[in-house]
């Protein structure tokens, strides 16, 4: 049985966590555990004394989370201290528990440009790692030198983007593997500059996104050639509601919460959509949100 006390000396350890409140999307029912280290060497302690069958779920803001409505039997891992953030000529390292916004203004302050589109993500970097997170043409791995990881073994590993196979919103990081951080690097640019691009991406998302709603951001990603967001219009689902969620009215891509939505509400129009596209437009819909503890 895990020595849950020996965790609480370690950081801050929870039991039966409600997730809802934790995602942007304000859905998902409880994790069994929550703990929030108060440092790497912590971290690493405590691997050692979390059963090697319990599985462990890195969780920032909840920005691209669809969690069950039976919650998740797991240690839900909040790396919410790890939010280092140091620039060192064009060179940039953030924590994992980073907010990318923050990153964004960081970077921008200091006369550097890549991570202009963080500005308008809302998560933290370990999230945005793991995805590959990207918007206005920009994405995690133009700019992306290392990440440092903690595997589930406890031992600590560095890899080389070139590493990761990453692709469009997609990295390939070692099974039950943690980002710990990520290292940067920028281009050159008057802060001015960087801060004129970053204002105008987040103008052009506050008048196409429904930012007023409880969201998950994009749910499925882009087709090659394509957007996600036409083809579902084009089909008739936008403004499509099941129980409480509904496919925006604003952007296609996204389904909001407009108050108490299951995770079921929100898993129907995901099929809904996905097999509607597929019957008339014959193209295959792959989801961009991460389902948890669910599935198609």
């Amino acid at each position: 049985m895990t020595d849950f006390s020996m965790l609480s000396s370690l950081g801050k350890i929870e039991q039966d966590v409600p997730l809802a409140q934790r995602t942007t999307l304000g859905v998902g029912g409880v994790a069994a555990w929550l703990f929030r280290p108060k440092s790497q060497s912590d971290l690493m302690q405590a691997l050692h004394l979390i059963p090697q069958d319990l599985p462990i779920f890195p969780m920032g803001r909840g920005s691209n989370l669809l969690i069950a409505d039976d919650g998740i039997d797991a240690l839900v891992l909040d790396l919410g201290d790890f939010n280092t953030l140091e620039v060192n000529h064009h060179t940039l390292l953030a924590g994992a528990g980073a907010r990318m916004s923050k990153i964004a203004q960081r970077a921008a302050l200091s006369g550097f440009s890549g991570l202009e589109f963080m500005a308008t993500v809302p998560g933290d970097l370990g999230g945005g790692v793991a995805m590959n997170a990207g918007a206005f043409g920009q994405q995690v791995s133009d700019t992306l030198v290392s990440i440092l990881l903690l595997n589930r073994d406890g031992q600590l590993q560095h890899i080389n983007r070139q590493d990761l196979n990453m692709q469009y919103r997609y990295t390939a990081l070692p099974q039950g593997s943690v980002v710990l951080s990520a290292t940067f690097e920028l281009g050159e640019k008057g802060a001015e500059e960087v801060k004129q691009v970053m204002r105008e991406m987040r103008a052009k998302r506050s008048q196409t996104q429904p930012l007023n709603l409880p969201n998950c951001g994009s749910v499925f990603k882009n087709p090659e050639g394509d957007f996600a967001a036409r083809l579902i219009e084009s089909v008739g689902l936008k403004g499509k509601q099941i129980g409480k969620a509904n496919i925006s009215d604003v952007h296609a891509n996204f389904i909001v919460n407009q108050g108490g939505a299951s995770c079921a509400d929100v898993l129907g129009l995901i099929r809904l959509a996905k097999d509607t596209v597929k019957q008339e437009m014959n193209v295959e819909l792959e989801p961009e949100v991460k389902l948890v503890g669910c599935a198609l």
